[in-house]
Parts: C-alpha cells; sequence; structure tokens
C-alpha cells in the first residue's frame, strides 16, 4: 500500500473514531520530548561520550 494511502486511510478512521484524550495527551507528549531532543543535538551538539569509534574496514 502507498505510504501516502495509509496515512490518509489513517486520517480517515481517527476522524470516523477519534482516540481517546489521555491517547492524544501521550502522542503530544512524546512528540514534544522528540523535538526538544532534536532541538538540543542541533544547537548544543552531539556529547563525546555518547559518540561511537568507527572501525576502520579491512580490504582483502
Amino acid at each position: 500500500m502507498d505510504p501516502l494511502t495509509r496515512i490518509l486511510w489513517r486520517m480517515a478512521q481517527w476522524w470516523r473514531h477519534p482516540p481517546s484524550r489521555t491517547y492524544v495527551r501521550i502522542l503530544i507528549v512524546v512528540l514534544v520530548l522528540a523535538m526538544v531532543l532534536v532541538l538540543i543535538e542541533r544547537f548544543i551538539g552531539w556529547p563525546a561520550w555518547m559518540t561511537t569509534d568507527r572501525v576502520p574496514i579491512r580490504r582483502m
């Protein structure tokens, strides 16, 4: 199934049978936390201790 069709189908389902307020609140909290993490990583940077060392690939 095409991803756009799937999204539109899901939106139609939500329009006909809206989710509970609790589900919507949890969804909003998760989205806000994800946005905060992206903004922190974008403007402050990625900490050095969370960066993995790249292992060189051996070529035969």
